[in-house]
C-alpha cells in the first residue's frame, strides 16, 4: 500500500478546503487498491500548479472593481489539462484544485489524453450585465494566456458560463495569437467550431450510465420511478433523456425549488414554462416541494444533477431510491457515501456519469485539430460507446475487488494515470 504520510505538502495546503480535502480522500481511500507506486500516490496527491490573479473590471456606471480569477491544473501527464470555468460566488483556489483532480480521473476513467484542469471567477454573473461579462472574461483569458492553449490547457463552460463566454476567450485568443484558434475552448458555437451535441453530452451520458446500471442490476429503466434534483443543462436535458426512454420523471427541481407529481411530470412543458419564465418558481399544476424534500421523495432512481454537498450525513438515512446516479461534481459528502454503502443503495459516481460532456469537449477538440466535423448520430454513437466500455470497466473492478463503485471508478482511472507516470517518471 502506498504511503502518504511523510509528504512535507501536508500542511498547511493553499487549498486545504473541505471540498478538496474531499477529493483527495476519495483518493485515499481508493489507493489501497490501486496498488500503484509510493511515487505514483505521492504526485498524484498535489495539483501540478496553480495560478491566483486579480480580474479587473470597468463596470457599466465607470467604476471599478477587482474580482479574484483561479486556474488550477492538476495532471499533465496524459496530455494537455482540461476544464471548466466557473463563475460563481462560492469559487475559491481549493473548489477549483479539488474540482481539477476529479477531472483528471474523469478524463483517464474515459481513456482521454487529458489531464484535469478547473477555473472561474469569484464572482454573481447574474448581477454583471452582458458587456460587463465580456470584459471580464476577455481580460481573464488574458490573464490566463500564458497557461492555456491548445496543447497545454483547453478551457470550457461550467457554472454560469457558457457558448458566449467560449466565444470570448476563443477570440481574445486568437487575437493574440493572430489566426482563428478554435481548439483553445471546447464548448463553443457551431458557427466558431463547436460541436454538434456537445450541450446535451453531459446530460445524455447520465442516461446512459443509469441505462447501464439498470441492465447490470436486471432492471428494465422503463419501468423506474424518477427524480432528478437540478433542471440545467445536465439535469434538464437527463430528465428529457429518462422520459425520452419511458421512464417516469415524478419529480424534478431547480434553485427556485421543486415540483412532484406521483403520475409523472409532463417534462416538455416544463421546459417549456422554464424557458419562458427563467425557473420552474410559480410552476402550481402539481406539488410543490423544496429541493431538500426532493432528496428524500420515494423513487427507484435518484438523479443528483445540481452541485456539490447535496447528499450529507444528515439526510442520507432519508434517501429512498435503489440506485443514485451523481450528474454533478461531489454533491455525496463522504459521511453520505458510507452511510448508502451501509443501507446497499448503488451510487454511479460523478467522475464516471457526468464524464459525457468532456467526451465530447474532447470530440469538439479533434474536430477543431482536424478541421473535420461530424453529425449528431456518428458522435452520439462514440459517446456511447466510450461511456458503455468505462462502466464496464468500473463494474469489473467493483466485482473484483468487493468495492463501492466510486472506488472502483478511482482505481480504475488511477491506474491509467499511473501507467503513463510510471513510463514517463519524474523529470529530472
Amino acid at each position: 500500500m502506498a504511503s502518504l504520510e511523510a509528504s512535507p505538502l501536508e500542511r498547511p495546503l493553499e487549498w486545504d478546503t473541505p471540498l478538496f480535502l474531499m477529493a483527495r480522500a476519495q483518493f485515499e481511500q481508493a489507493l489501497p487498491h490501486a496498488e500503484v507506486s509510493p511515487m505514483v500516490a505521492e504526485r498524484l496527491s498535489f495539483p501540478e500548479r496553480a495560478l491566483i490573479m486579480s480580474v479587473p473590471l470597468r463596470r457599466d456606471d465607470g467604476t471599478w472593481q477587482v474580482f479574484a480569477g483561479y486556474r488550477v491544473q492538476h495532471s499533465t501527464v496524459l496530455g494537455p489539462t482540461k476544464g471548466g470555468i466557473r463563475y460563481d460566488p462560492e469559487v475559491s483556489l481549493g473548489e477549483c484544485a479539488a474540482l481539477a483532480c476529479w477531472m483528471t480521473w474523469k478524463c483517464a476513467l474515459l481513456r482521454l489524453p487529458y489531464g484535469g484542469a478547473k477555473g472561474g471567477i469569484r464572482c454573481d454573473a447574474h448581477a454583471l450585465s452582458q458587456h460587463e461579462l465580456e470584459r471580464l472574461t476577455r481580460r481573464f483569458t488574458s490573464e490566463l494566456f500564458a497557461a492555456i492553449g491548445p496543447q497545454e490547457d483547453i478551457p470550457a463552460p461550467d457554472m454560469a458560463t457558457n457558448e458566449q463566454t467560449m466565444a470570448w476567450m476563443m477570440d481574445t485568443y486568437s487575437t493574440q495569437i493572430g489566426y482563428a484558434v478554435p481548439e483553445v475552448v471546447t464548448g463553443k458555437p457551431i458557427s466558431i467550431g463547436g460541436s454538434v451535441f456537445r450541450r446535451e453530452a453531459t446530460g445524455a451520458g447520465v442516461v446512459m450510465c443509469t441505462e447501464r446500471a439498470c441492465e447490470r442490476m436486471g432492471l428494465n429503466l422503463s419501468d423506474q420511478r424518477c427524480i432528478v434534483q437540478g433542471f440545467g443543462n445536465v439535469g434538464g436535458v437527463a430528465a428529457t433523456e429518462l422520459n425520452g426512454r419511458g421512464a417516469t420523471v415524478i419529480a424534478v427541481s431547480d434553485v427556485s425549488g421543486g415540483v412532484h407529481a406521483r403520475g409523472g411530470l409532463d417534462i416538455p412543458e416544463l421546459h417549456a414554462y422554464a424557458a419562458e419564465h427563467g425557473s420552474l418558481a410559480g410552476y402550481d399544476r402539481c406539488e410543490r416541494v423544496t429541493n431538500e424534500e426532493l432528496l428524500e421523495l420515494p423513487c427507484d432512481i435518484l438523479v443528483v444533477a445540481a452541485r456539490e454537498d447535496q447528499i450529507t450525513g444528515e439526510n442520507a438515512g432519508r434517501v429512498h431510491a435503489k440506485l443514485v446516479v451523481e450528474g454533478a461534481n461531489g454533491p455525496t459528502t463522504l459521511e453520505a457515501d458510507a452511510i448508502l454503502a451501509e443501507r446497499g443503495i448503488p451510487i454511479v459516481p460523478d467522475i464516471l456519469a457526468n464524464a459525457g460532456g468532456v467526451t465530447v469537449s474532447y470530440f469538439e477538440w479533434v474536430q477543431d485539430l482536424g478541421r473535420l466535423f461530424w453529425d449528431r448520430d456518428e458522435i452520439r454513437i462514440k459517446l456511447a460507446d466510450k461511456m458503455a466500455d468505462a462502466f464496464d470497466r468500473v463494474w469489473a473492478v467493483a466485482d473484483e475487488k468487493s468495492v463501492t463503485f466510486r472506488q472502483a471508478a478511482m482505481v480504475a482511472a488511477i491506474r491509467e494515470v499511473a501507467g503513463a507516470l510510471e513510463s514517463r517518471g519524474i523529470y529530472p
